[in-house]
């Protein structure tokens, strides 16, 4: 019995240091969670300073608070601050080489904040991954696809990777492709489009609109039209014309041929 209390008394101060290092570490996790987005809030409000740079520096303010409170909980077991950096500079290649993914992230995070290829709310495509920015913190960019699917991208992938930003100009080109049958007019059918695409007010007049005969196929005449508006309006605007133009063909009898084919057969005598 003696024994079980001797134990109990030895264990009672690291049981002790335990507790005040789990409530160091709440309260410094709710700290810096709070204070982080204290600063997202502050920096955001402010309109000459990107959303981007709000959501970068919160993250980079609520890490180093974190390594704060990790210090602070060290401390608490008896590990001093000069020791545990005497120990991580010991460890300095160990830590490189099994983190170094994750340094690879850090660092193309501040290349990505730096250059700003994206900005949050802009549609861009990452190597072939196509979204919503929707954050980019210190190790990762988030994107939301057209359905709502939330994509994570290591930073250090995405800075590796080619950028295409579909919002990076307030302006884009509409391109549409019409085929009409050999035997209708294709001024007429030029006509057609450019009327619908006066009565479209998305359709910019600078530059004016253009329609072209660009392909002879196989079974049509295929004429382009390159069509400029405003960025948000793009696909909107690309949904229209098409329906417009094809019910504008078939109200003044222009045909949009179907695909042919010749079937020869050979036949024995």
């Amino acid at each position: 019995m003696e024994e079980m209390i001797e134990q109990a008394g030895a264990l009672w101060p690291l049981a002790l240091s335990a507790a005040k290092a789990l409530v160091v570490l709440i309260l410094g996790w709710v700290a810096a969670g709070m204070i982080s987005n204290m600063v997202r809030r502050r920096i955001n409000k402010t309109p000459q300073i990107d959303p981007t740079l709000g959501n970068f520096a919160a993250s980079m303010i609520r890490w180093a608070l974190l390594a704060v409170v990790l210090v602070a909980v060290l401390g608490i077991f008896g590990i001093e601050a000069t020791s545990l950096v005497a120990m991580l500079g010991a460890a300095t290649l160990a830590i490189g080489l099994a983190l170094q993914g994750t340094l690879s992230d850090l660092a193309a995070g501040f290349m990505l904040i730096l250059f700003r290829p994206y900005k949050l709310g802009q549609y861009v495509d990452i190597g072939g991954t196509a979204g919503t920015v929707k954050d980019l913190n210190l190790f990762v960019t988030e994107l939301a696809t057209a359905d709502n699917v939330q994509i994570i991208i290591p930073n250090g992938q995405a800075w590796g990777s080619i950028i295409t930003n579909f919002s990076a100009h307030d302006t884009r080109r509409v391109d549409l492709v019409f085929g009409i049958d050999y035997g209708d007019s294709a001024d007429k059918a030029k006509a057609i489009i450019l009327r619908q695409a006066a009565a479209d007010a998305r359709v910019m007049t600078d530059p004016e609109p253009w329609v072209r005969v660009t392909n002879l196929g196989d079974s049509s005449v295929d004429l382009t039209a390159r069509l400029w508006c405003k960025a948000s309006d793009y696909w909107e605007l690309k949904f229209a014309m098409t329906q417009a133009v094809k019910e504008a063909f078939d109200a003044e009898g222009i045909s949009i041929p179907y695909p042919h084919s010749v079937e020869i057969q050979k036949k024995e005598v």
